[in-house]
């Protein structure tokens, strides 16, 4: 292969060989697990797991001089400046992954020049190709998922490698210029607060996101506390349509931006962690700034009665639970349930302004109320 960065080849390749001088008697007075694969042709081949020895040993093989002066190489390298800066770093992301593929493509750590260049094409493609493809996952919490459903552009919740364990899952193609990786905390936090909204149930991601770029590790990042912490509930099970729906209101919130609707998403999101009477005025702040306007609180509670209520007995238990907020009584799940659909209800039409005109123009007579979302989708079932 034509290689582009002879003095990164140099240093990496050096880095390599030191580790498998160092790692060889190691392994060989260990026991090695191993696998055995079956070829097409019906041949057996074992091959040891090396990995376990390699990370086994990586606070030593960090020590090594040949590690040392290749992670300087790379600090002075600007593309691999997305992997981060620090020693520890780099060497985690880029030197372990390449000595771990090289030791398995040499089946040990016995070398194989063709074993290390192979694997070393595939880094200078990382570093240097026109695209990237960069992943990101983290726990899933409080809801159980069949099979893999879209909960946004790239993103998914799926069943994870363990059982009965599950996890939000993002995937990107990057160009080979960008700079910096997706900023994954962000957006599986807002993923979180989709599902939450659409779900009602205890959702949690995290607390960590473990990041990829190609074949090499990202150093983990962790998740805004809100979205890393499983409020109260029972879990519940994300079902394609319910996916559907946390898209919707992901997208619809990222439009939102800096509007009264995201502050009132913010104040119902932390009531979920506040001990009364902290988490009743959370829900009043969530309830006023999301139907509230310049007519305040009161105006808010009857214009969410009006929205969520299907008929008037319905509608009077809104009204008494809502309104008792409104005076400063203790909400309850109950109510902060009627504002977590509240806010459904105002994301999924589109001109909050307009709503809130209606809902009043309703509360006249002067017109039917604005069909709510649910009920219109089971009118259309």
């Amino acid at each position: 292969m034509a290689v582009r960065a002879p003095h990164l080849h140099e240093v990496v390749r050096a880095f390599c060989l030191a580790a498998f001088a160092e790692l060889g008697p190691h392994a060989a007075a260990a026991e090695v697990p191993f696998v055995v694969e079956e070829h097409d042709s019906g041949l057996l081949e074992y091959r040891p797991l090396v990995s376990g020895v390699v990370e086994g040993q990586a606070d030593r093989l960090a020590a090594l001089p040949d590690a040392r002066i290749a992670v300087e190489e790379l600090r002075r390298e600007p593309a691999a400046a997305i992997f981060g800066s620090a020693d520890r770093a780099l060497f985690q992301a880029i030197l372990l992954p390449v000595l771990v593929r090289t030791a398995e493509a040499c089946a040990g750590f016995d070398w194989e020049d063709g074993a290390f260049e192979r694997v070393y094409a595939d880094l200078e493609r990382t570093l240097y190709g026109s695209r990237r493809f960069y992943s990101a996952a983290a726990p899933l919490i409080g809801l159980s998922v069949g099979a893999a459903v879209s909960v946004g552009p790239g993103l998914v919740a799926r069943p994870a490698a363990e059982p009965l364990r599950y996890e939000l899952f993002l995937e990107r193609e990057l160009q080979g210029d960008e700079p910096e990786p997706p900023d994954a905390p962000v957006e599986l936090a807002a993923a979180v607060s989709a599902l939450r909204i659409a779900t009602g149930a205890p959702v949690a991601a995290g607390p960590a996101v473990a990041e990829r770029l190609d074949r090499h590790p990202l150093a983990p990042r962790v998740l805004p506390w809100t979205a890393a912490t499983p409020p109260a509930g029972e879990p519940g099970r994300l079902d394609p349509w319910r996916a559907a729906l946390a898209a919707d209101l992901l997208e619809r919130l990222a439009r939102e931006r800096e509007s009264e609707v995201v502050e009132a998403v913010e104040c119902w999101e932390l009531a979920l962690f506040e001990d009364e009477p902290l988490r009743s005025e959370r829900l009043r702040e969530a309830l006023a700034a999301l139907l509230g306007g310049v007519d305040g609180l009161w105006a808010a509670a009857m214009r969410a009665a009006l929205l969520l209520g299907e008929g008037n007995r319905e509608r009077a238990a809104l009204v008494d639970r809502l309104q008792g907020l409104a005076r400063g009584d203790r909400g309850g799940v109950q109510a902060a349930d009627d504002v977590r659909r509240a806010i459904l209800e105002t994301l999924l039409h589109d001109d909050r302004a307009r709503l809130v005109t209606a809902l009043d123009e309703a509360l006249l007579g002067l017109r039917p109320r604005p069909a709510g979302y649910f009920a219109a989708r089971a009118a259309t079932v």
